[in-house]
């Protein structure tokens, strides 16, 4: 009950950030009769993804991005496998934004053998003036992964639905300047099949994210999921991830250090087991690449 009210009350705190000080401003062009320009706000971050976790991104309407996801080994697995630079887990994905709102993926691991599908709604986006000024900007994200290793147990009787994993999201940012953009993430996991019986199978997480931008092409991100469900296998760890993006021109690299192998919310969120204390870190990289697939319409202007 402790942490969930000091979530509840940073989540308020967060909400209640819109420019106060341009309603001043407002009220008096409204007096002189002079309408407010529209501004809305883009590049809240530089990628669909903060670091591990979604971001309220999406990839624009008939846009490809096409991401490699890349994890080592742990740093403290010794000089015999290069503190963990022998080992390796990857993702290959692509995202299509079917319009400007809506964008869709997939995605193979070869963590678990898992391909995930998922979408992304962006809701509500940040204006920071105008008629409706809005302070934050708001996606929906979903997702169902499916595990394809073997069954542990070929003599019972397994059921396709047993590989199956959901995961829901709110996304919730601000951009608070050119520098400074933080999001939090209200997350609900469920697992049709977990280990023993007194592991839950619906877990609720909550995310906190930020980015802030060092130059044109370089940013620090971070990255935090604080488990809220009790019960989970007694060896598993809250989600940590700090990392740099580093754009170049038709590329984002991400570049980052982690105690979470896998790179899907189901298993980044519920299974991580790294403990950072303890130099369960890996080094890893996202790399995005954008294609056109189909050009937006051009605008005709009628005199």
């Amino acid at each position: 009950m402790k942490k969930l009210f000091t979530w509840g009350f940073a989540f308020a705190a967060f909400i209640s950030q819109p420019a106060f000080a341009q309603q001043d401003t407002t009220d008096l062009m409204s007096l002189l009769g002079e309408d407010e320009p529209i501004i809305m706000t883009t590049a809240t971050f530089k990628s669909t993804r903060i670091i591990q976790g979604q971001s309220i991104e999406s990839v624009a309407a008939g846009d490809m991005d096409f991401r490699i996801s890349h994890r080592f080994g742990t740093f403290n697995s010794g000089i015999h496998k290069l503190a963990g630079l022998d080992a390796a887990s990857m993702r290959l994905g692509f995202e299509y934004g079917v319009t400007d709102r809506l964008m869709v993926g997939i995605g193979r691991s070869n963590v678990n053998e898992e391909v995930d599908i998922f979408g992304k709604y962006k809701i509500l986006k940040q204006m920071d003036s105008g008629p409706k000024k809005m302070p934050i900007t708001v996606s929906y994200f979903g997702s169902v992964v499916m595990r394809g290793t073997e069954w542990a147990d070929k003599e019972r009787t397994n059921y396709f639905t047993s590989r199956l994993y959901y995961c829901n999201q709110l996304l919730i940012a601000r951009k608070f300047n050119d520098q400074l953009s933080i999001q939090l993430s209200p997350t609900h996991v469920h697992r049709n099949i977990v280990a023993t019986s007194d592991i839950p199978h619906d877990v609720f997480a909550l995310g906190v994210g930020g980015r802030y931008k060092l130059s044109k092409r370089i940013a620090v991100n971070a990255e935090y999921f604080d488990v809220l469900t009790p019960g989970l296998a007694s060896n598993t760890t809250n989600s940590l991830s700090l990392g740099i993006d580093w754009e170049t021109g038709g590329h984002v690299f991400q570049l980052h250090v982690t105690n979470s192998s896998s790179m899907n919310e189901k298993g980044f969120i519920t299974e991580t087991t790294g403990n950072w204390g303890k130099g369960d870190i890996q080094f890893g990289f996202n790399i995005s690449r954008i294609f056109t697939i189909k050009k937006p319409k051009e605008l005709v202007l009628l005199d």
